[in-house]
C-alpha cells in the first residue's frame, strides 16, 4: 500500500513546481534554458575531446612500440651476427654469450609485438569511438546554434508580449475611469443654460402677445396724446387765444379725448 504521506509530499512538491513555473519571469527561464543548452554542449564537447585524446594516446603508444620493435629487432640481429662471428672464430664462450643476448632481445621483441597487436586493436576501437564522438559534437553544436536562434526569437516574443500586456492594462484602466458625479459636466451645464434661455424667450414671447401687454401700449399711447394736447393748450394761452382759466377745461377735454380714443381702441379689439 502506498504511503499517503509520501504521496501527499510528492503532490505538494509538484504543485509548488507548477506555481513556480506559472509565476516565473519568462526571461529568467529563457536564460536558464540557454545556460542548460550551453552546459550540455560543453559536456558533450569535453567527452568527445577525451575520446579523441584516448585515440591520440594510443597512436603515440603504437608509434613508440613500433620504434621499440625496430630497435629490438636490430639488436637481435646484431647479437646473432656477433654469435656467428664468434663461432667462426672458434670462441664458443663468446658465441654462447651473444646467443643468450640474442634470445633476450627476441623475447622482448615478441612481447613488444604482442603489445603492438593489442594496441592496434584498441586504436581501431578508439578511432571508431572518436569518429562517433566527433559526429555527436558537431550535431550538438548545430543543435546549440538552432537553440540560440530560437532563444533570440523567444526573447523578442517576450518583449512583444509585455508591450501588449502593458497596452491592454492601459486600455482597461482607461475604460474603468468614470466621471465624478459630484462635479457637473460641460454637457449638463450647457443643457441647463440653454433651457433657461429658451424659457426666458418663451416668456417674453407670451408677454408680447398678451392682452395686458396691448393694454399697456394703448395706455401709453393715450398718455402721449394727453401730453401733446396739454402742450398745445399751453402754447395757445401764451399767444392769448384762450383765457387763462381755460386751462383746466382744455385739459379735461384732452383727457376726454384720450379716454375716447382708448374706448375706441378697446371696442376695435
Amino acid at each position: 500500500m502506498a504511503n499517503p504521506f509520501s504521496k501527499g509530499w510528492k503532490y505538494l512538491m509538484a504543485s509548488l513546481d507548477t506555481k513556480i513555473d506559472e509565476n516565473a519571469d519568462p526571461k529568467v527561464q529563457i536564460q536558464q534554458a540557454t545556460e542548460a543548452a550551453r552546459k550540455q554542449h560543453r559536456e558533450i564537447t569535453e567527452a568527445a575531446a577525451r575520446v579523441i585524446g584516448n585515440r591520440n594516446q594510443l597512436e603515440m603508444q603504437l608509434d613508440r612500440l613500433v620504434k621499440e620493435r625496430e630497435t629490438l629487432e636490430g639488436n637481435a640481429r646484431t647479437a646473432i651476427q656477433q654469435a656467428d662471428a664468434a663461432t667462426t672464430a672458434g670462441d664458443s664462450a663468446k658465441a654462447g654469450e651473444y646467443s643468450d643476448t640474442a634470445e633476450v632481445f627476441a623475447t622482448q621483441l615478441v612481447t613488444v609485438e604482442q603489445q603492438i597487436e593489442e594496441t592496434k586493436q584498441l586504436h581501431t576501437q578508439a578511432a571508431q569511438a572518436a569518429d562517433q564522438a566527433t559526429a555527436q559534437q558537431k550535431q550538438s553544436e548545430a543543435r546549440l546554434t538552432e537553440q540560440l536562434s530560437q532563444i533570440d526569437q523567444l526573447r523578442a516574443q517576450v518583449d512583444q508580449a509585455k508591450m501588449q500586456e502593458t497596452s491592454n492594462q492601459a486600455l482597461d484602466a482607461m475604460q474603468g475611469i468614470q466621471a465624478d458625479d459630484s462635479v457637473p459636466t460641460l454637457d449638463g451645464v450647457r443643457s441647463k443654460i440653454e433651457a433657461r434661455y429658451a424659457n426666458a424667450l418663451g416668456a417674453q414671447e407670451l408677454a408680447e402677445d398678451s392682452v395686458s401687454g396691448r393694454m399697456a401700449e394703448i395706455e401709453e399711447a393715450g398718455q402721449d396724446f394727453r401730453a401733446s394736447a396739454r402742450l398745445d393748450q399751453i402754447r395757445a394761452e401764451m399767444k392769448g387765444e384762450l383765457p387763462a382759466g381755460g386751462a383746466g377745461d382744455g385739459a379735461a377735454d384732452s383727457d376726454g379725448a384720450a379716454e375716447g380714443a382708448a374706448d375706441g381702441t378697446h371696442k376695435s379689439e
